[in-house]
Parts: C-alpha cells; sequence; structure tokens
C-alpha cells in the first residue's frame, strides 16, 4: 500500500493510506516495512476525504513536499493557514505552544482539539479563545504585535528542544505568564476568551524528560531498502527508531508518497542513512518567557 502520511487522531499517532485505512505507532512496537519501487503524488485533501493526484506524478526521493506542484497549488487555494478560506463557518481557536526556547501563538479549528498542536509538536499548550476565524487572525496578529510571538518555529529548533526539554513547571510559569499578559490587552471583536489548563504532551509523544538524540536520520529512501526498529518516540511528523544503528530520526515527510510492504521477520536495516549533528546551543529569542 501507498502510505500518505502520519497524523494524529485522539493522543495517537497513525500511518495513514491511501485506502484510507491507518495504522497505530505505538511506542515500544516494532516497525519494518520495505520500499516499494518508486514514490508518487498522495493528491489533496478535499472535504474530509482524500483525492489521488490526476497524473499520479513520481517525486523525488529527497522532496520533503508529498505533493506535485498541481497539487500544492490545489491544497493552497483551500487553506486556513493560506488564508484563502476566510469564510470558513466554524469555529476556532487561539492557542500558545511551547517548544522549548520559544512560544508560538497559533489558531486552528476548536472541533480539532489538541491534533493541531500535537501535529506540530508542541511541549505544552494552552487555549486562550474561540470564535470566529477573522477574530481568531486579529487576535493572532495583536499577540504578535504586542507580546513579540511567532506564529511559526523551524523544524531545526523543534528537534534541538527535543534533545533537552524545558522541565515542565518552567513550560506552564511561561505560558501562565503569557495567558496573563494576553487578559490585559484590549480584545478584538469575533472572539471570547476562554480558560483552558495548560496541557503537557511529551507523555502522548513518549519523549523522556531527559530529552532525546538521534544518533541519525533517514537520508533519503530507496527503492528496495527495508527500514526497521522499535518505535522510541513519535512526535510531529517524526518517529524515532531504535535500531541496530541507533536511534534513528525517521520524518514521515520522506515517507509520503512511498509504497511500502512489511519486512520479512528478523530484517536488517538498510536504508541510507546520515548523521546527525550534536545539538546547538538553546536559542533564546523571547526575554519574557519566564
Amino acid at each position: 500500500m501507498r502510505v500518505t502520511g502520519l497524523l494524529w487522531s485522539g493522543e495517537e499517532a497513525q500511518l495513514e493510506w491511501a485506502t484510507g485505512k491507518v495504522s497505530p505507532l505505538i511506542v515500544g512496537a516494532e516497525l519494518a516495512f520495505v520500499f516499494g519501487v518508486d514514490r508518487r503524488c498522495i493528491g489533496i485533501w478535499r472535504s474530509g476525504r482524500r483525492l489521488a493526484c490526476s497524473t499520479a506524478t513520481v517525486l523525488e526521493p529527497t522532496s520533503r513536499s508529498p505533493q506535485c506542484p498541481d497539487c500544492q497549488a490545489m491544497e493552497r487555494s483551500n487553506s486556513i493557514a493560506a488564508d484563502t478560506r476566510l469564510d470558513d463557518p466554524r469555529s476556532f481557536s487561539v492557542y500558545l505552544a511551547h517548544h522549548g526556547s520559544v512560544v508560538k501563538v497559533g489558531i486552528t479549528a476548536t472541533e480539532r482539539g489538541e491534533a493541531r498542536l500535537l501535529e506540530q509538536g508542541a511541549l505544552s499548550s494552552t487555549f486562550i479563545s474561540s470564535g470566529s476565524l477573522l477574530g481568531a487572525r486579529r487576535i493572532e496578529n495583536l499577540l504578535m504585535t504586542t507580546l513579540g510571538l511567532p506564529d511559526r518555529v523551524s523544524t531545526t529548533r523543534k528537534r534541538a528542544a527535543r534533545g533537552r526539554p524545558v522541565a515542565v513547571a518552567e513550560r506552564t510559569a511561561a505560558l501562565t505568564d503569557l495567558t496573563n499578559r494576553a487578559a490585559q490587552l484590549e480584545w478584538p471583536e469575533g472572539q471570547t476568551r476562554s480558560e483552558s489548563p495548560i496541557r503537557d504532551h511529551t507523555t502522548a509523544y513518549g519523549l523522556p524528560a531527559d530529552g532525546l538524540h538521534p544518533d541519525a536520520a533517514l537520508r533519503s529512501p530507496t527503492a528496495g531498502s527495508t527500514l526497521s526498529g522499535e518505535i522510541a518516540c513519535t512526535i510531529a511528523g517524526d518517529v524515532y527508531l531504535r535500531t541496530s544503528a541507533g536511534v534513528v530520526l525517521l520524518d514521515t515527510y520522506l515517507l509520503a508518497g512511498w509504497s511500502l510492504k512489511a519486512a520479512e521477520p528478523a530484517a536488517q536495516l538498510s536504508v541510507p542513512l546520515e548523521p546527525v549533528e550534536a545539538l546547538p546551543p538553546p536559542e533564546i529569542e523571547q526575554d519574557a518567557l519566564f
């Protein structure tokens, strides 16, 4: 079957397949599969289901995007993130997400709950309001301007934070402080303030309190190669595997679009790997985090 990516349902990470089926990724479970002959575009998501790429375009193994240019353009033409769906009538929530050395502000459809936070790998988070989409955008911009919060955090920075995560108490204190400061601002119309408990997500990921640092990372899958190991942690779109080569980081964006089949018992790891550099010093961009 062809895999389309990693998704979060509740607090469970799952691999999604082109057939619509899912396979849970459970910490401690074995993951072993062989890559097929090629990698193809996964199509687009519309109205709660995936539509196949009309040309089944073959993709480069090294691309982090699992879509061809045409499907990428279609995805963005109907996207909350790209502000091309501002008439969406659903309720949207504004959240604060702690990513180790930085807190970001963002919005998500209220019905999705914490799935958006797990998808992006937040270590801790809290919701601060809910209401219209335009109201959520106004508050997001307000907090970016007045509190200096970013609306994006780089993947490199998120991965570095997993190597030495800030203690739960410190993350909670930072989010509490920012929530209190946000409450003192004049609130734009369209959103209602809300009090939400601060949630620690590291247990859902299986991320140890003292952090996790991979020895190697999947470089670029090749047809017929085998990936096998025990799931140590699943966070955002990354899976960390304990393998014969040490802890290996699997970026599932590189996985999406490949046809996979189960590996034979005791199959040996043969995918191309690259070393992972030592952790960089922590970045501090927000003086008022604590």
